[in-house]
């Protein structure tokens, strides 16, 4: 049994993330796995470039094999936040491409696909001109990512009551390991 985050995180490859940016725009192609390992530097990402004015993002999830619950409530809150930004416009922020039938059927049992435009493109996004992401440190600081896989889990309770029962333990867990961690850094200040 895993007993926490960072005995999971070991055994959790992260996906790769590879960008391209336009004028306003940018394409991030996700593939493998996408995990909480690599949630953190997704939202990072995003806002950041969404601090430099970039306005409209395409994932493109042909590549992507899977998304843990924690990486699809960081994809949620980003598409909650973004759709906020934009004045209350029904229109998505962001934009799924080529996602795979089983993480289409995970945004739609979760209730947050209407956060977002599916589109299907049989070439997916040309990776010519993107950039490798660098892989997740192997000292991401424990402390973050608990803190980013626990409000992930509660936007998705948030975002539909009938994930509750889903999560709720999870998040319990969570919150329990970040309160330890937070725990033990009063005692090195101390």
């Amino acid at each position: 049994m895993v007993s926490s985050v960072e005995d999971l995180s070991m055994k959790t490859p992260a996906a790769n993330l590879l960008v391209w940016v336009g004028e306003k725009n940018a394409c991030i192609k996700i593939a493998g796995r996408a995990s909480f390992n690599s949630s953190l530097d997704f939202k990072t990402l995003i806002n950041g470039l969404f601090q430099k004015g970039f306005s409209r993002f395409v994932l493109d999830l042909t590549d992507c094999l899977l998304m843990d619950s924690t990486f699809l409530g960081v994809l949620a809150g980003l598409g909650l936040k973004f759709g906020a930004a934009r004045n209350g416009s029904s229109e998505p922020f962001l934009e799924l491409l080529n996602p795979n039938p089983r993480i289409i059927d995970l945004l739609d049992n979760l209730g947050v696909s209407h956060l977002f435009r599916v589109a299907k493109c049989a070439d997916g996004a040309t990776t010519e001109k993107m950039n490798c992401l660098e892989p997740v440190p192997a000292n991401t600081d424990r402390k973050e990512i608990s803190r980013t896989c626990l409000e992930a889990h509660q936007t998705l309770m948030d975002i539909n009551p009938a994930n509750i029962p889903k999560f709720k333990e999870v998040a319990q867990f969570l919150a329990e390991d970040l309160k330890k961690l937070e725990g033990g850094d009063q005692q090195k200040t101390e």
